[in-house]
């Protein structure tokens, strides 16, 4: 039996719609990135997974501090400050020029400017927000889906995180990819990361990637690729010798040459007995098989 809790989310049909939230979400991002402090491998850009949707957390500007929310049960994208200030944009089927615009005068009704570099980041020909027409699509009923899919996974990862004391990020959502990840550290530096990522610059690449890491996340899938659909993946940086070929589990879960990541369906999470149990054994697998191939000092970095 599937466990309910845990959405269908199958790619297809709500694709269109997925590369919308996207570029929203973009939008939302950087202006957490414009207006925060820097935080080590671009931890103070990232949005955080809620109980009605996804946030920005306070951001600081000035005196003042506000928050960007996606609320994803009553379809709205709501502003507030810390003065009381107040604005909604709605969530509905709109381009990608219209949400940019709503959402900029909001934010100026409210007396906070902020000016982000508006073309988006990590996309294959990003087309400047406030001139994209093509995106327009909102499904509300898969949106809300991914999102349960997304409260799951950092509910889990927040669990697998809990059990190590070494350097490890937050579980937060990259809006750059739209993946849900975290990320443990061995405390050693690594090799220069060679870049390459599509439009994002390689410094940002090399500092987010400045010492060696153990990291897993969640997906909606990538159209046109060998992994059009969601799932859960692993890997590490550098990758340690051997890594592509470890045992890791369940038996559903394997390395992609690809992506050099270790790949678990997100189906196959859901249709299991224990779905929290399947992904632990997969985090756990995984960071071990990086681990121990790496060596890690695994007794100062576990409880």
């Amino acid at each position: 039996m599937v466990n309910e809790a845990w959405p269908a989310l199958p790619l297809e049909p709500w694709t269109d719609s997925l590369a919308t939230l996207h570029m929203w979400m973009q939008i939302v991002g950087k202006i957490r990135l414009r207006e925060s402090p820097p935080i080590n491998h671009g931890w103070h850009s990232t949005l955080y997974v809620t109980s009605r949707g996804v946030t920005t957390s306070p951001i600081p500007h000035g005196t003042r501090t506000f928050q960007i929310d996606f609320d994803f049960i009553d379809h709205a994208l709501i502003v507030q400050a810390s003065d009381g200030a107040v604005a909604r944009v709605p969530l509905e089927a709109q381009t990608v020029a219209t949400f940019y615009r709503r959402l900029m005068d909001a934010l100026h009704g409210m007396a906070i400017d902020v000016h982000i570099y508006a073309k988006p980041n990590e996309v294959a020909d990003p087309i400047p927000f406030e001139r994209d027409e093509v995106h327009r699509a909102y499904d509300p009923e898969a949106v809300h889906r991914f999102w349960g899919a997304l409260v799951q996974a950092d509910r889990v990862f927040k669990m697998f995180r809990s059990h190590f004391i070494g350097k490890c990020s937050p579980v937060h959502l990259f809006w750059g990819a739209l993946d849900l990840a975290v990320t443990r550290f061995s405390g050693r530096r690594a090799p220069e990361h060679p870049g390459g990522i599509p439009n994002l610059p390689d410094r940002v690449t090399r500092e987010a990637y400045s010492h060696e890491v153990s990291s897993c996340g969640f997906w909606a899938g990538t159209p046109g690729t060998p992994l059009a659909y969601p799932a859960f993946y692993a890997y590490a940086y550098p990758e340690p010798k051997g890594f592509e070929s470890a045992a890791v589990a369940p038996a559903a879960a394997f390395y992609s040459p690809d992506f050099k990541e270790f790949i678990l369906p997100y189906d196959v999470v859901r249709e299991s007995s224990d779905p929290d149990a399947t992904l632990l054994e997969f985090l756990q697998s995984t960071y071990e098989a990086a681990a121990n191939r790496a060596k890690w000092d695994l007794n100062a970095l576990e409880r």
